[in-house]
């Protein structure tokens, strides 16, 4: 199954402050066409990449109206990024860093982030830690308060025994496994689901991350209340701030979401309707709400 035409953007290597080699896509308008306006740059969740943000981010920079620069970023081992040998370093606080790290390195000043699952979290200690990186922030089915039920079945399918023999068996893995909470998806995006998902060794689809990741899910104690990060919300405050929620999450609730727009005025709700977690940000309705938050936005 073939990747993305690498001519929709450059591919970016940046040194982490511990020696790792980062990986980016740069899908970079003409710098005119851009009349000045903020880039975007992209967190992945947990265990994803660069790969699930291809289709919006061509949307984005190729925008008629008001294109603008798209930056997605692989966290530490996942995707093109180079695994770590200290696995107690994948945690928030270290890719935190490494977002900043790679802000530095790309010349980025400030920007709008879209943060999906994980990186949304990676967005909340950016917002106490430095705020002014951040314009306005977009965040994917996450808050600052995780459901447990979402993070068990999280766990459950990371670690599965099964491994797809084939590229058809990888689209039929995840029709299993999320079918029921994706009712949107057509086949076209199963598969492009699987594209962002595995990478290919020789002939044969291979999840995209370290297992090391999905491993740390298994030390977590769910008899015990997850801890919340509405202190470190707080910083989004003064932010414009749109949040997206899978119609069928099970990781970000409606209760939570009510509550982040009790705390932020200002909060733009969507719900991506026929899509559990973490949505698939270039479906239906989804980019127009994207680009009219970007709109607003220098």
């Amino acid at each position: 199954m073939p990747d993305a035409d690498a001519g929709d953007f450059q591919e970016r290597f940046y040194t982490s402050f511990d020696g790792l080699r980062l990986y980016a896509r740069d899908y970079r308008p003409d710098e005119a066409a851009t009349a000045g306006r903020l880039p975007v740059i992209c967190l992945p969740g947990l265990t994803r990449n660069t790969r699930d943000f291809h289709p919006l981010a061509l949307l984005l920079s190729r925008d008629t109206a008001m294109p603008r620069r798209v930056i997605a970023l692989d966290s530490r081992g996942r995707g093109n990024s180079t695994r770590d040998e200290n696995k107690a370093n994948y945690n928030l606080a270290i890719e935190a860093g490494d977002v900043i790290t790679a802000c530095t390195a790309l010349g980025i000043e400030r920007a709008i982030f879209i943060g999906t699952s994980r990186g949304g979290l990676i967005l909340h200690l950016i917002a106490t830690t430095r705020p002014d990186l951040l314009e306005a922030v977009i965040l994917n089915d996450i808050g600052p308060v995780i459901e447990a039920e979402g993070l068990v079945r999280i766990r459950d399918y990371l670690n599965s025994s099964r491994k797809p023999a084939d590229w058809n068996e990888a689209v039929d893995i995840l029709k299993e496994t999320h079918g029921a909470s994706f009712t949107a998806l057509g086949e076209h995006d199963w598969r492009e689901m699987a594209l962002a998902l595995y990478h290919d060794v020789g002939e044969r689809p291979v999840a995209d991350f370290d297992p090391a990741i999905a491993e740390q899910l298994k030390s977590v104690d769910f008899s015990q209340p997850l801890p919340d990060l509405w202190s470190q919300f707080e910083s989004l405050s003064p932010l414009p701030l749109m949040v997206i929620r899978g119609e069928n999450s099970t990781l970000l609730s409606e209760e939570t979401v009510r509550e982040m727009a009790h705390r932020h005025s200002g909060l733009t709700s969507v719900i991506a309707e026929g899509q559990g977690h973490a949505p698939l940000l270039h479906l239906a309705s989804i980019p127009t709400a994207i680009q009219a938050f970007l709109a607003a936005c220098r």
